[in-house]
């Protein structure tokens, strides 16, 4: 009997960890985001988002724009995306480099990901109006589109400057 139960209980963390599924790393994302891109250089995060990492995406002779990596909680476990802007912090493109829930795994599909293209700190994304909801993933879809809003507004406050 005690042989089932230790058995039993060693499925467990295998069960769980089958949900994780990471689909990009940080350089794919860079690479997707920028392909005409010569160097990544790191740059100064955000001392409020400390999970927050910060690329400005060069060629030889200009900015081409920043990747953002962050995470956001989905319904209980960590969503990590990454944000391209462009030099001016237009949103570029949204990726989910790894999500963790056991559902709603959707919002890494491209028609959920192209409503933020666009977006600005100007113009940020309003889960419910612009931002459209997928059922199962309401919570994902909602803190993704608060996170993108959140650096929207980092970009705006520190890297439009530079």
């Amino acid at each position: 009997m005690k042989l089932r139960w230790i058995a039993a209980l060693g499925a467990v963390p295998a069960l769980h960890s089958a949900y994780a599924a990471v689909y990009l790393s940080t350089e794919q994302a860079q690479r997707a985001a920028f392909p005409a891109a010569t160097a990544f250089v790191p740059a100064e995060g955000d001392a409020e988002r400390p999970a927050l990492a910060v690329w400005e995406a060069r060629d030889a002779t200009q900015r081409l724009g920043w990747l953002l990596v962050d995470r956001v909680i989905g319904r209980t476990e960590e969503i990590t995306y990454a944000l391209a802007l462009d030099a001016a912090g237009t949103v570029l493109s949204l990726e989910v480099l790894e999500y963790r829930e056991t559902h709603g795994g959707e919002i890494r599909l491209p028609a959920w990901r192209k409503q933020f293209v666009g977006r600005s700190a100007a113009h940020p994304p309003q889960f419910g109006s612009d931002i459209k909801n997928i059922v199962g993933a309401t919570l994902s879809c909602r803190h993704v589109s608060d996170g993108v809003a959140a650096l929207l507004q980092f970009h705006a406050r520190r890297l439009a400057s530079r």
